[in-house]
Protein backbone atom coordinates (compact mmCIF):
# COMPACT_ATOMS: atom_id res chain seq x y z
CA UNK A 1 0.00 0.00 0.00
CA UNK A 2 1.50 3.69 -0.45
CA UNK A 3 2.61 5.61 1.58
CA UNK A 4 0.37 9.29 1.21
CA UNK A 5 1.49 12.75 2.43
CA UNK A 6 -0.85 15.83 2.30
CA UNK A 7 1.65 18.50 1.36
CA UNK A 8 1.04 22.36 1.67
CA UNK A 9 4.41 23.90 1.51
CA UNK A 10 5.77 25.52 -1.35
CA UNK A 11 9.31 25.25 0.19
CA UNK A 12 8.84 21.38 0.79
CA UNK A 13 11.96 19.98 -0.80
CA UNK A 14 10.05 17.38 -2.89
CA UNK A 15 8.29 20.05 -5.01
CA UNK A 16 11.00 21.51 -5.03
CA UNK A 17 13.03 19.19 -6.65
CA UNK A 18 9.80 18.26 -9.09
CA UNK A 19 9.79 22.12 -9.68
CA UNK A 20 13.69 21.83 -10.99
CA UNK A 21 12.32 18.50 -13.17
CA UNK A 22 10.01 20.14 -14.78
CA UNK A 23 11.33 23.63 -15.51
CA UNK A 24 14.65 22.83 -16.87
CA UNK A 25 15.00 20.58 -19.78
CA UNK A 26 18.18 18.90 -18.51
CA UNK A 27 18.05 17.91 -14.89
CA UNK A 28 17.55 14.59 -15.07
CA UNK A 29 20.75 13.97 -15.99
CA UNK A 30 22.10 15.30 -12.29
CA UNK A 31 19.11 14.44 -10.31
CA UNK A 32 18.51 10.74 -11.71
CA UNK A 33 14.43 10.89 -11.80
CA UNK A 34 12.00 12.18 -14.29
CA UNK A 35 8.90 13.99 -13.96
CA UNK A 36 5.76 13.42 -16.12
CA UNK A 37 3.12 15.13 -15.96
CA UNK A 38 -0.15 14.01 -17.39
CA UNK A 39 -2.84 10.75 -16.83
CA UNK A 40 -1.57 9.92 -20.52
CA UNK A 41 2.07 9.52 -19.65
CA UNK A 42 1.40 8.23 -16.19
CA UNK A 43 -0.95 5.74 -17.80
CA UNK A 44 1.82 5.09 -20.81
CA UNK A 45 4.10 4.60 -18.16
CA UNK A 46 2.53 1.82 -16.39
CA UNK A 47 1.42 -0.07 -19.78
CA UNK A 48 5.03 -0.47 -20.15
CA UNK A 49 5.48 -1.69 -16.65
CA UNK A 50 7.98 1.50 -16.23
CA UNK A 51 9.33 1.85 -12.34
CA UNK A 52 7.78 3.98 -10.58
CA UNK A 53 8.88 6.07 -7.49
CA UNK A 54 6.70 9.24 -6.07
CA UNK A 55 2.38 10.34 -7.60
CA UNK A 56 1.75 13.91 -6.92
CA UNK A 57 -1.75 14.59 -7.56
CA UNK A 58 -4.12 17.35 -6.64
CA UNK A 59 -6.65 17.02 -4.10
CA UNK A 60 -9.28 16.90 -6.67
CA UNK A 61 -7.50 14.24 -8.12
CA UNK A 62 -7.42 11.97 -5.05
CA UNK A 63 -10.96 12.22 -4.79
CA UNK A 64 -11.37 10.60 -8.48
CA UNK A 65 -11.47 6.63 -8.15
CA UNK A 66 -10.23 6.66 -12.00
CA UNK A 67 -6.60 8.91 -10.98
CA UNK A 68 -6.72 7.64 -7.58
CA UNK A 69 -6.05 4.33 -8.99
CA UNK A 70 -3.40 5.30 -11.30
CA UNK A 71 -1.54 6.91 -7.81
CA UNK A 72 -1.62 4.07 -6.19
CA UNK A 73 0.68 1.91 -8.08
CA UNK A 74 3.42 3.95 -7.17
CA UNK A 75 5.09 3.71 -3.19
CA UNK A 76 4.53 7.19 -2.17
CA UNK A 77 2.13 10.03 -2.80
CA UNK A 78 1.56 12.95 -2.26
CA UNK A 79 -1.75 15.18 -2.01
CA UNK A 80 -1.51 18.80 -2.81
CA UNK A 81 -3.76 21.57 -2.98
CA UNK A 82 -4.43 22.47 -7.10
CA UNK A 83 -2.81 25.76 -6.93
CA UNK A 84 0.80 24.52 -5.46
CA UNK A 85 0.36 22.07 -7.90
CA UNK A 86 0.44 24.72 -10.28
CA UNK A 87 3.75 25.65 -9.16
CA UNK A 88 5.48 22.35 -10.45
CA UNK A 89 3.69 22.42 -13.35
CA UNK A 90 5.25 22.87 -16.99
CA UNK A 91 1.42 23.20 -18.71
CA UNK A 92 -0.23 26.61 -19.69
CA UNK A 93 -3.37 24.31 -18.17
CA UNK A 94 -1.84 22.09 -15.51
CA UNK A 95 -2.75 18.74 -15.11
CA UNK A 96 -3.93 16.99 -11.89
CA UNK A 97 -1.42 13.81 -11.38
CA UNK A 98 1.89 13.27 -12.26
CA UNK A 99 4.97 10.43 -11.71
CA UNK A 100 8.54 10.98 -10.77
CA UNK A 101 10.16 8.04 -12.17
CA UNK A 102 14.14 7.01 -11.88
CA UNK A 103 15.88 7.62 -14.58
CA UNK A 104 18.78 5.47 -15.59
CA UNK A 105 21.49 6.37 -17.68
CA UNK A 106 23.92 3.84 -17.81
CA UNK A 107 23.03 1.76 -20.87
CA UNK A 108 24.82 0.74 -23.50
CA UNK A 109 23.48 0.04 -27.28
CA UNK A 110 22.28 -3.10 -28.24
CA UNK A 111 24.03 -4.53 -31.26
CA UNK A 112 21.78 -6.01 -34.15
CA UNK A 113 18.52 -3.53 -33.37
CA UNK A 114 16.88 -1.65 -35.62
CA UNK A 115 17.47 1.97 -34.44
CA UNK A 116 17.35 5.78 -34.61
CA UNK A 117 20.28 8.13 -34.71
CA UNK A 118 19.62 11.45 -34.18
CA UNK A 119 22.42 13.51 -34.73
CA UNK A 120 22.42 17.16 -33.15
CA UNK A 121 18.68 17.85 -33.56
CA UNK A 122 17.54 20.99 -31.68
CA UNK A 123 13.89 21.20 -32.05
CA UNK A 124 11.71 18.86 -28.90
CA UNK A 125 9.02 18.86 -31.15
CA UNK A 126 10.90 17.21 -33.97
CA UNK A 127 12.78 14.96 -31.57
CA UNK A 128 9.44 13.74 -29.94
CA UNK A 129 7.75 12.99 -33.52
CA UNK A 130 10.52 10.70 -34.62
CA UNK A 131 10.80 8.96 -30.92
CA UNK A 132 6.74 8.24 -31.55
CA UNK A 133 7.56 7.45 -35.14
CA UNK A 134 9.96 4.93 -34.41
CA UNK A 135 8.17 3.30 -31.51
CA UNK A 136 5.38 3.22 -34.15
CA UNK A 137 7.07 1.34 -36.57
CA UNK A 138 9.01 -0.97 -34.79
CA UNK A 139 12.76 0.74 -34.41
CA UNK A 140 13.27 -0.01 -30.47
CA UNK A 141 16.63 1.60 -30.14
CA UNK A 142 17.17 5.51 -30.50
CA UNK A 143 20.57 6.60 -30.08
CA UNK A 144 21.20 10.44 -29.94
CA UNK A 145 24.43 11.94 -30.54
CA UNK A 146 25.87 14.62 -28.28
CA UNK A 147 24.21 17.79 -28.85
CA UNK A 148 20.70 16.57 -29.52
CA UNK A 149 18.21 17.91 -27.06
CA UNK A 150 17.75 16.07 -23.95
CA UNK A 151 15.64 12.85 -25.11
CA UNK A 152 13.52 13.35 -21.43
CA UNK A 153 12.97 16.61 -21.28
CA UNK A 154 9.53 17.69 -20.70
CA UNK A 155 8.74 19.12 -23.96
CA UNK A 156 10.05 15.81 -25.82
CA UNK A 157 7.86 13.88 -23.26
CA UNK A 158 5.07 15.58 -23.89
CA UNK A 159 5.72 15.30 -27.69
CA UNK A 160 6.58 11.41 -27.84
CA UNK A 161 3.02 10.93 -26.64
CA UNK A 162 4.13 7.98 -23.83
CA UNK A 163 6.37 6.16 -27.18
CA UNK A 164 9.59 6.60 -24.51
CA UNK A 165 8.54 3.76 -22.21
CA UNK A 166 8.50 1.32 -25.25
CA UNK A 167 12.07 2.82 -27.03
CA UNK A 168 15.62 2.07 -25.36
CA UNK A 169 17.24 5.37 -25.22
CA UNK A 170 20.83 6.18 -25.13
CA UNK A 171 22.58 10.11 -25.24
CA UNK A 172 25.71 11.65 -25.18
CA UNK A 173 27.13 9.47 -27.96
CA UNK A 174 30.02 10.65 -30.43
CA UNK A 175 29.87 8.86 -34.04
CA UNK A 176 32.35 6.27 -33.06
CA UNK A 177 30.48 5.24 -30.74
CA UNK A 178 27.82 3.65 -32.87
CA UNK A 179 30.28 1.05 -34.27
CA UNK A 180 28.70 -1.02 -31.24
CA UNK A 181 25.40 -1.76 -33.64
CA UNK A 182 27.44 -4.05 -36.16
CA UNK A 183 24.40 -2.54 -38.56
CA UNK A 184 24.30 -0.84 -42.08
CA UNK A 185 23.22 2.90 -41.33
CA UNK A 186 21.27 4.79 -43.84
CA UNK A 187 21.23 8.44 -43.96
CA UNK A 188 19.21 10.78 -46.33
CA UNK A 189 20.50 13.16 -48.35
CA UNK A 190 19.13 15.60 -51.42
CA UNK A 191 22.33 14.82 -53.14
CA UNK A 192 21.68 10.89 -52.90
CA UNK A 193 21.26 9.14 -56.74
CA UNK A 194 19.88 6.67 -55.19
CA UNK A 195 15.88 7.29 -54.51
CA UNK A 196 13.92 5.61 -51.62
CA UNK A 197 11.24 3.56 -53.08
CA UNK A 198 13.35 2.30 -55.74
CA UNK A 199 16.08 0.52 -53.36
CA UNK A 200 15.57 -2.73 -50.99
CA UNK A 201 16.71 -1.06 -47.62
CA UNK A 202 18.77 -3.66 -45.60
CA UNK A 203 17.01 -5.18 -42.16
CA UNK A 204 17.97 -4.71 -39.69
CA UNK A 205 19.64 -1.05 -39.90
CA UNK A 206 19.83 2.30 -38.34
CA UNK A 207 18.44 5.61 -39.71
CA UNK A 208 21.19 8.54 -39.08
CA UNK A 209 18.23 11.64 -38.65
CA UNK A 210 20.65 14.82 -39.26
CA UNK A 211 20.73 18.37 -37.77
CA UNK A 212 17.49 20.38 -38.76
CA UNK A 213 19.81 23.58 -40.86
CA UNK A 214 23.11 21.43 -41.64
CA UNK A 215 22.16 17.40 -42.30
CA UNK A 216 24.38 14.61 -40.89
CA UNK A 217 27.97 15.62 -39.71
CA UNK A 218 30.94 14.32 -41.84
CA UNK A 219 32.20 11.81 -39.36
CA UNK A 220 28.76 10.15 -39.37
CA UNK A 221 27.80 10.38 -42.92
CA UNK A 222 30.92 8.64 -43.87
CA UNK A 223 29.93 5.35 -41.59
CA UNK A 224 26.69 5.26 -43.43
CA UNK A 225 27.07 3.12 -46.10
CA UNK A 226 23.87 3.94 -47.45
CA UNK A 227 22.66 7.32 -48.58
CA UNK A 228 19.16 7.66 -50.31
CA UNK A 229 16.79 10.24 -51.64
CA UNK A 230 13.19 11.28 -50.57
CA UNK A 231 11.43 11.87 -54.30
CA UNK A 232 9.38 15.11 -53.82
CA UNK A 233 7.08 15.57 -56.87
CA UNK A 234 5.86 18.57 -55.59
CA UNK A 235 8.87 20.61 -55.99
CA UNK A 236 9.98 21.27 -52.56
CA UNK A 237 13.73 21.70 -51.73
CA UNK A 238 13.52 19.71 -48.90
CA UNK A 239 11.48 17.98 -45.46
CA UNK A 240 11.43 18.89 -41.82
CA UNK A 241 13.33 16.11 -40.44
CA UNK A 242 10.20 14.83 -38.50
CA UNK A 243 8.15 13.88 -41.94
CA UNK A 244 11.62 12.35 -43.15
CA UNK A 245 11.96 10.26 -40.83
CA UNK A 246 8.20 9.39 -40.93
CA UNK A 247 8.79 8.06 -44.53
CA UNK A 248 12.11 6.35 -43.81
CA UNK A 249 11.06 4.47 -41.50
CA UNK A 250 7.78 3.52 -42.65
CA UNK A 251 9.37 2.26 -46.00
CA UNK A 252 11.71 -0.09 -43.97
CA UNK A 253 8.79 -1.11 -41.76
CA UNK A 254 6.67 -1.51 -45.15
CA UNK A 255 9.99 -3.54 -46.80
CA UNK A 256 9.31 -6.18 -43.72
CA UNK A 257 6.21 -6.75 -43.48
CA UNK A 258 6.21 -7.24 -47.23
CA UNK A 259 9.28 -9.89 -47.15
CA UNK A 260 7.45 -11.76 -44.31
Amino acid sequence: MSQVLHITSRDNPVLQRLRKLSQDGGAYRKLGSIWLEGDHLVRACLLRKYPVSLAVLTEAAAADPVLRQLADAAPRQLIVPTALFKTISGLESPAQIGFEVPHDASQAISPGVDSVVLDRLQDAGNVGTILRNAAAMGFHQVLAIKGTAALWSPKVLRAGMGAHFGLRLIEGLAPADLDALGLPMVATSSYAQQQLHQLTLPSPCAWVMGHEGQGVQPDLMQRCGLTVGIPQPGGEESLNVGSAAAICLYESARQRLVSN
